[in-house]
């Protein structure tokens, strides 16, 4: 299994996400592939936020090796699960989407199966808290993955 999780820009939810469902699935025994990528161009080879690198240590997740990249077109061949942080981002891979491979792109929490809320908000002009927020949302993503791939 390969999933493959998105944002914007990758430097603040989906690297954080991928480093937290990568050390969850590890955890449960599983053997899941994990990777981020961004839908823009903005911050290409970039390392992850300061403020996403500092909330992802403090809860125990490394995000430092990470290097932002943009979703390419064969990561839709290449991964069987393609996760959006919202909405925005999952229209702009699905006009980039292969006609064949439409049925790999979901919502991240929806998929995951998470039910008080479908998006992770975009931290980056935010606080603390709301970097937080992803760490949060990003365990309980994690967790409703694990189930379903169980």
């Amino acid at each position: 299994m390969r999933i493959l999780f998105f944002c914007m820009g990758n430097i603040c939810r989906s690297p954080v996400v991928a480093a937290v469902a990568k050390a969850r699935f590890a955890a449960a025994g599983l053997s899941v592939d994990v990777a981020s990528a961004g839908t823009e161009s903005y911050h290409i080879g970039e390392r992850a936020d300061p403020r996403a690198i500092a909330s992802a240590r403090g809860a125990g997740y490394d995000l430092l090796p990470h290097r932002a990249r943009q979703l390419t077109a064969e990561d839709f061949a290449g991964y069987d699960c393609l996760l959006a942080m919202d909405r925005v981002n999952l229209r702009a891979a699905q006009r980039r989407c292969p006609q064949g491979d439409a049925q790999k792109l979901a919502l991240f929490l929806e998929h995951a199966g998470v039910s008080d809320t479908d998006e992770v908000p975009d931290p980056y002009y935010g606080g603390a808290a709301d970097f937080r927020r992803v760490i949060e949302l990003a365990e309980l993503g994690a967790a409703g993955l694990i189930a379903r791939l169980r």
